[in-house]
């Protein structure tokens, strides 16, 4: 077998593409493998009456995985045909895409190693090629998989935003919280990206009216796009972010205290941590803080008390229980606490409703999590669609048909 055989055999090639001959150029230092394919003349390309459809011939170059440490390209002269209406058209080729300037082995390869948590810069490098050009192939497989998914009959949706640098480019997400997938992302974060989501799931099969729950923080832009745009959906108040404000507003108050009494600077994340990632110096601070100043005591425990909501089984008990909770935090005239008081009752429907519906913003938080790794391990994103792209490759369990590239 000699080597225009071997690589014929290892490029798969099959009537009428053969490998007509391999050789090695020099480019400065670099020595590339150039591999020229050609083609039998064969009934692929006549018509009903034996005579050739060819028109011409267009040379066409793509890049193709290197040869142990050379680049190495493809090079054939595509055939050109005439249809049966006439028109001149390109012959697809079995090793590359149309319109790609890669083998369809380096685009699958390169899939794969960000399939592996590989930013694509560093893929980028890896293969020898421009960012812009990885991603651009990237995208063209995220998008036909994403067209092809199945967005129908969502009933139940999160809403949450991220921002692909700390501060910058907001975008906002919706969450099928029943399958676990990001369904549809878009550049904000106010009530105009609620109405891009209900049309993007309209035009999917997801009609506004079905959708029964919608688990959203307490952005009042978020409120009113959902009130306008989900007329008949119950809207749940999102358990981590609520905890976040009671607990931003317990920090407010240490602040406040430390003032006072130098002994609580430093000791923010006692109060505010979990007790289960607390060490036992930190448990021990903490109990002697709560003893010794009466304000941060009574506060912590209003803000333990209040955890015991999340457990309540049925609309009467937990409204019973915020009420009480509420004049517990009046009484004890805690200014900070009682501005949480406050936001409860402006947002009191959408805070029971978790009672009914039990919605987990475990769900959302997992999902924020694979985004917000995916951001840090490309140090942020400076390209909006590119983050997109990203969020719906790492959350939105998509289908991909591109050829699997076998290690």
């Amino acid at each position: 077998m000699n080597s225009t055989e071997i690589f014929s055999l290892a490029l798969g090639l099959q009537e009428p593409w053969f490998v007509e001959n391999v050789g090695f150029n020099l480019d400065g230092e670099k020595r590339i493998l150039d591999i020229k394919i050609s083609h039998n003349k064969s009934n692929f390309w006549k018509d009903k009456d034996g005579k050739s459809t060819i028109y011409d011939h267009k040379e066409r170059t793509w890049k193709h995985l290197n040869f142990f440490q050379h680049e190495c390209y493809i090079h054939c002269n595509v055939p050109r045909v005439i249809d049966q209406e006439g028109k001149v058209i390109q012959v697809e080729v079995p090793w590359a895409r149309a319109g790609s300037g890669f083998t369809l082995l380096f685009e699958a390869f390169s899939m794969l190693l960000i399939e592996q948590e590989m930013p694509v810069n560093k893929v980028a490098s890896i293969m020898g090629e421009y960012p812009q050009r990885v991603w651009n192939f990237f995208r063209y497989w995220l998008s036909i998989a994403y067209q092809k998914a199945d967005h129908k009959d969502i009933k139940v949706l999160g809403i949450d935003e991220t921002s692909t640098k700390k501060g910058h480019n907001y975008v906002t997400i919706a969450v099928d919280m029943d399958q676990r997938r990001v369904v549809h992302a878009t550049p904000g974060k106010g009530a105009e990206t609620i109405t891009k989501i209900a049309d993007y799931l309209e035009e999917k099969g997801s009609e506004k009216d079905t959708i029964e729950q919608v688990c959203i923080d307490l952005s009042p832009s978020f409120i009113s796009g959902v009130q306008s745009e989900f007329k008949n959906a119950a809207i749940v108040f999102d358990r981590y972010h609520l905890k976040a404000q009671l607990n931003k507003s317990f920090d407010e108050l240490r602040i406040t205290e430390a003032k006072s009494h130098a002994m609580l600077k430093g000791h923010k994340y006692v109060f505010l941590k979990a007790n289960k990632n607390l060490s036992d110096r930190q448990k021990e601070d903490r109990h002697n803080l709560i003893t010794l100043l009466p304000n941060i005591g009574e506060a912590y425990r209003l803000k333990v008390l209040f955890d015991d909501f999340w457990d309540l089984d049925n609309t009467e008990d937990s409204e019973s229980f915020l009420a009480y909770w509420c004049d517990l935090v009046i009484d004890s005239n805690i200014k900070p606490l009682i501005k949480f008081t406050n936001l409860i009752k402006s947002h009191w429907s959408g805070i029971v409703n978790y009672t009914k519906h039990k919605i987990t913003n475990g769900i959302l938080e997992g999902t924020n999590s694979k985004i917000q790794l995916a951001k840090n391990r490309a140090r942020g994103y400076r390209n909006i669609d590119n983050f997109i792209s990203m969020i719906y490759f790492q959350t939105a369990k998509l289908k991909f048909n591109y050829p699997q590239y076998s290690t």
